[in-house]
């Protein structure tokens, strides 16, 4: 961000958002910030490969919420993935 910052005067015009937007944008970098925060954390306190399996299950969490928010439909393959995942939590969360 401290890189990008001083390039926004040529570019203002794509920055120029509503308060709206300029919220949920803060509100989903504070939640990216408080995520990587307590991987770091999870990978100091817990077996390094427990936390580096559980960080990896990142890519689910945007097809959870397609499925929940949007209403999408999984494929076949999705389903499974999703499945497995699942899976993998509870066998890791149990020892």
């Amino acid at each position: 961000m401290l890189l990008l910052l001083p390039t926004v005067p040529w570019h203002a015009s794509e920055f120029r958002r509503s308060a709206r937007s300029a919220g949920w944008a803060v509100l989903i970098g504070a939640g990216a910030v408080l995520g990587l925060i307590l991987r770091l954390w999870a990978t100091r306190l817990q077996m390094l490969a427990v936390a580096v399996v559980l960080a990896s299950l990142c890519p689910a969490v945007p097809t959870v919420l397609g499925l929940a928010v949007l209403r999408e439909r999984a494929t076949r393959a999705q389903a499974i993935g999703l499945a497995g995942s699942a899976a993998a939590v509870v066998l890791l969360s149990l020892g």
